[in-house]
């Protein structure tokens, strides 16, 4: 069934008079705060933090903040079509799930609810590299609503070749390569904290689901290398016996016998990006998947153009959310010179900062096809797992169907740089 803003307004007040309020609230500050409430100190942090002063992330909402929309009155939006194509693909609006890593942090079902509460609105979901579900269960859960997958490229050509063929055998229909992410952000909420979760074992889930990497741990000498760093604690002890029970086969002791669980985390903080990863060696993603490949970290026009040089089948407008750099440009206001840059000749998406309808409408009229959609549904997730992301997807959904017709649009095409002011 079609969705229709109207009709989700309608329900939630409908239900209101009834007595039951929405499930997550509609307004991101507070939805902020109440998926705070659920999550421990140290989730919260993860999810929501950023580098630095966190300036990125103030650039992305002023960004957005300094554009204002124009409408035009008196036009006959009774009937209002948000639909796209995208890569063979007919989708209800320009909404993906942007890729978020250690999604257990959330909520127990992590990727998997998100997967369930995207394919249940037709919208694609992105699947995380640093998921806490292999990328082959979250597939199993969508039928034939579409799937991407984030690729960070590992210190390993096998193992990337190996999770790109994977992608591709799960029915994902894009790869989305990170740029910005071949080291960590310096973040200040989590190193106050001391917390890094995938020392625990979280959010390595593509790891140690894959061939490649199971041969990698299984290797002797690297086994024989493994030894007990740091000296004993009892915080040391709670950990690893935490880092041993996430991990399926065998016994408690017969796990910690065999450094199974120990070597997987060690190989994947040895592994897992690599810093010296430059424009002429795309080609080899080229050569090793047929499907299209985005590049998500660009912000400006000089890389733009270079993405199409090299072959690239799409760009995300992206500064990661604000988690890797402080006092970079805002995602919004680096749209406009990528958008130009390319011309048209690929699609151009957008994330970081997006928070209602009428920031998905700005992006829109600046040139980007699509947007993605990070913290706000992992809020959702934490407060009400697959019921909370599917009603943050619809809230955002329904407002910006609502801010597209009230602006005197009936389809996407409608939406252009005339609808805005220019800051």
């Amino acid at each position: 069934m079609k969705f229709e803003a109207t009709k989700r307004q309608k329900d939630i007040y409908l239900q209101g008079f009834a007595g039951t309020k929405p499930v997550v609230p509609v307004r991101f500050d507070k939805l902020e705060a109440m998926a705070k409430q659920k999550m421990s100190k140290e989730a919260f942090a993860y999810i929501a933090g950023g580098a630095g002063l966190e300036s990125t992330m103030e650039n992305n909402r002023r960004g957005f903040d300094a554009y204002q929309i124009i409408p035009s009155m008196l036009q006959d939006v009774a009937k209002r079509d948000t639909s796209i194509q995208l890569f063979g693909y007919q989708l209800p609006a320009p909404i993906l799930t942007a890729p978020i890593g250690v999604l257990e942090l959330a909520h127990p079902g992590a990727d998997i609810d998100v997967a369930r509460a995207a394919s249940g609105l037709g919208l694609p979901m992105i699947f995380s590299n640093q998921a806490s579900f292999p990328m082959e269960k979250c597939a199993a859960q969508m039928g034939s609503s579409p799937r991407w997958f984030q690729l960070y490229w590992s210190k390993s050509d096998e193992l990337t070749k190996s999770l790109l063929h994977r992608a591709a055998d799960c029915g994902c229909s894009a790869i989305v390569l990170t740029l910005d992410t071949t080291m960590l952000g310096w973040r200040p909420r989590d190193l106050d904290l001391a917390y890094l979760p995938f020392l625990g074992g979280m959010g390595i889930a593509q790891y140690v689901s894959d061939p490649i990497f199971q041969e990698m741990i299984r290797d002797p000498a690297f086994l024989a290398s493994i030894t007990n760093e740091g000296g004993f604690s009892i915080r040391k002890l709670v950990n690893l016996i935490r880092l041993v029970n996430k991990f399926k086969g065998g016994s408690f002791f017969e796990k910690l016998r065999k450094k199974t669980p120990i070597a997987a985390v060690r190989k994947f903080t040895e592994i897992y990006s690599r810093p010296s990863i430059t424009w002429k060696e795309l080609a080899f993603l080229k050569k090793h998947s047929k499907l299209p490949i985005l590049l998500k970290g660009i912000l400006s026009a000089a890389d733009a153009k270079q993405a199409i040089e090299y072959g690239m089948d799409g760009i995300i407008v992206s500064n990661h959310g604000g988690r890797q750099i402080a006092g970079a440009i805002s995602a919004v206001k680096a749209l406009k010179g990528v958008v130009a840059a390319v011309d048209g000749k690929i699609p151009v998406l957008m994330d970081s900062g997006i928070r209602d309808g009428s920031d998905i409408f700005k992006a829109i009229a600046i040139g980007a096809k699509a947007v993605c959609i990070g913290r706000p549904y992992a809020y959702g997730l934490a407060i009400a797992g697959e019921a909370g992301v599917r009603e943050v997807l619809q809230n955002l959904m329904a407002d910006f169907e609502l801010t597209m017709g009230l602006c005197g649009c009936r389809t996407i095409k409608d939406i252009g740089p005339e609808k805005l002011t220019n800051p």
